[in-house]
């Protein structure tokens, strides 16, 4: 197994290492690096193809990943994907929630079905993913919580439905916290700013390429965000590193959230 830039090759071993939306981008980066530091990981997502070339790059790295699909909109699913990670890897020490959705829109043009289908993907979807991998924490009095939301701190023009969605997940990241701290369980989250990412392709040609070409001007480092630098950020909080860590959000945005903004008006 190739060893990580950053971290000694068996800093997660066997710890079991759940990601959702671990079929590309910045989850699958994550899910490469766990199991190079010796971690099972498993990894939910909607489109079984993309899980099986998120688990082709960790194989022909050396390491191995379990999938399989889910919906984290949908209750049933979950509780189906929870049953299946326990039996085929283990009991979850580290729930990455990294999956979720949003389009770009003025937000007095945000359809009813496109602000609810967003805030059930990014808010709902994460907290039922949570609550059902968190009462087997619970119950063995250990885990621990990562949530990746978004740099949404000064406004976010143009996606008033993820700012809010993940906004929310901010507070319910720190209501967490302290509610399950008694639990022995860390929950934290991860801001990415703007990343260069196979997520970019989303918004087609024209809006990666101003992304690309306009956004390194708003963050004070002058560059866009690669996904080993989220990854590497989660690392540390699965990690025994962040052992005295609860209740933070970790900005990956190489200053942004100080002085530029994600989308300017």
């Amino acid at each position: 197994m190739r060893a990580s830039a950053i971290y000694r090759s068996d800093l997660l071993r066997d710890k079991v290492v759940v990601i959702t939306g671990g079929g590309s981008g910045i989850g699958q980066a994550i899910a490469l690096e766990c199991a190079r530091l010796g971690a099972r990981v498993a990894i939910g997502g909607r489109s079984p193809e993309k899980l099986a070339a998120t688990r082709a790059l960790v194989e022909a790295d050396g390491g191995a990943v379990f999938t399989h699909a889910v919906d984290i909109r949908d209750t049933e699913s979950i509780d189906a994907f929870a049953a299946a990670v326990t039996a085929g890897v283990g009991p979850v020490d580290v729930l990455v929630n990294n999956a979720g959705g949003q389009f770009m829109s003025h937000a007095i043009d945000i359809r009813p079905k496109g602000w609810k289908a967003v805030v059930d993907t990014n808010l709902n979807g994460t907290w039922f993913v949570t609550q059902a991998f968190g009462r087997q924490m619970i119950a063995r009095r250990s885990g621990r919580v990562i949530n990746i939301v978004a740099n949404m701190w000064r406004g976010f023009p143009g996606m008033a439905h993820t700012g809010a969605a993940r906004a929310a997940v901010v507070n319910l990241t720190q209501t967490l916290a302290l509610e399950w701290a008694k639990h022995g369980i860390l929950v934290n989250a991860v801001a990415p700013g703007i990343i260069e990412s196979s997520g970019l392709d989303n918004y087609g040609p024209e809006m990666k390429a101003m992304v690309q070409a306009e956004m390194p001007k708003h963050v004070p480092l002058k560059r866009l965000g690669t996904v080993d630098d989220v990854a590497f950020a989660v690392v540390y909080l699965a990690s025994p590193a962040g052992d005295f860590v609860t209740g933070e959000t970790v900005c990956v945005d190489g200053g942004q959230k100080l002085w530029g903004m994600a989308f300017p008006p």
